[in-house]
């Protein structure tokens, strides 16, 4: 039986006939030429997609000395923040004419981390960006790929984001009438957690406060329901605090159900905020007021930054969400 002619693979002159240019526009906007207008480079961009052209990267890197490819490297992926962190990295790059290549590893194992950052390297990618990184994770991807450039996802510019959303989420509390406020924050060696706790303690300490009280957990909604314990212990302590500033939406979700299983009303009693405006924080009873970053103009900045070493991106200020979980004091 005569087995059918296998498809012919879309090739430049059928993107450039669907978006209605010359090839030598899609050739340009492949090689992320400066001078595209932008309306022509999203309709190659739309093309490419709608006909599934597959660039060859591997025969370009030969030519032009670039894969037109992103390093990702993650760390704690099924964390909500990491996981929106690679999507908003992967739609940055794409608006560039750029792919991502992906890899994960368990930050405290420096072995994984170099393994990690040679399989990304053996794909010949242009250049690293770290999400969810540790200051170890840092170094170690910098020793292992030196003269590739590496980036921080909300390192840089966008450490600065993050220490103003958590002043941010500080000065609401403050504005509510709180003044024994303590914190619940992330892990000690994430670049994002110390950042967030240093817009905390530079809050309070421009009110003329010092954290009431502090506790640090993993991120996740297991470890804040397992310091509700801890927590309300302090409320019997005298002078006990009367709102927490916890770093992520997900340890402010689990810390809310181990207060209530205790007896322990949000925000009757205590008042919290959390940081990311996860997208089931209004679901979460009460509905949680939190802090919401950029995230898409700071993956832009960070794959400008990658690719041409600098960025004029703006990353837009963070901006509180005002919901039921937090209350006059």
């Amino acid at each position: 039986m005569t087995q059918p002619a296998p498809a012919r693979a879309v090739g430049v002159r059928d993107v450039a006939a669907h978006a209605g240019v010359s090839t030598q526009t899609v050739s340009r906007v492949l090689n992320g030429h400066p001078h595209i207008r932008p309306e022509t480079r999203q309709r190659v961009l739309d093309a490419i997609q709608a006909l599934g052209y597959r660039i060859n990267n591997a025969a370009r890197a030969l030519g032009t000395s670039t894969s037109r490819t992103l390093g990702v490297l993650a760390s704690d992926a099924a964390l909500y923040g990491p996981a929106e962190g690679v999507a908003a990295l992967e739609a940055a790059a794409r608006a560039e004419g750029r792919w991502i290549a992906t890899a994960y590893a368990d930050a405290s194992d420096v072995s994984a981390v170099e393994a990690a950052v040679g399989h990304l390297l053996a794909q010949g990618v242009d250049g690293i960006v770290l999400v969810g990184s540790h200051a170890l994770t840092l170094e170690t991807a910098k020793t292992v790929a030196a003269g590739v450039p590496i980036v921080a996802l909300h390192g840089g510019t966008g450490t600065v984001a993050q220490s103003a959303g958590a002043a941010l989420a500080v000065t609401h509390l403050l504005d509510l009438g709180h003044r024994r406020i303590a914190e619940v924050a992330g892990p000690g060696d994430w670049l994002e957690a110390i950042a967030r706790s240093r817009g905390v303690a530079e809050a309070l300490d421009a009110a003329g406060l010092a954290v009431a009280a502090r506790w640090e957990g993993d991120w996740s909604a297991a470890a804040g329901y397992a310091l509700a314990g801890d927590i309300v212990e302090a409320l019997g302590r005298p002078d006990p605090p009367t709102a927490l500033a916890v770093a992520n939406d997900q340890m402010a979700l689990g810390l809310m159900a181990g207060l209530h299983a205790r007896g322990v009303e949000v925000p009757t009693v205590l008042s919290v905020v959390g940081f990311d405006d996860n997208p089931d924080s209004a679901f979460y009873l009460p509905a949680l007021t939190t802090v919401r970053l950029d995230l898409a103009s700071e993956a832009r900045r960070v794959v400008a930054e990658v690719v041409g070493g600098s960025s004029t991106t703006n990353i837009e200020t963070p901006r509180l969400v005002a919901r039921r979980s937090t209350a006059p004091r």
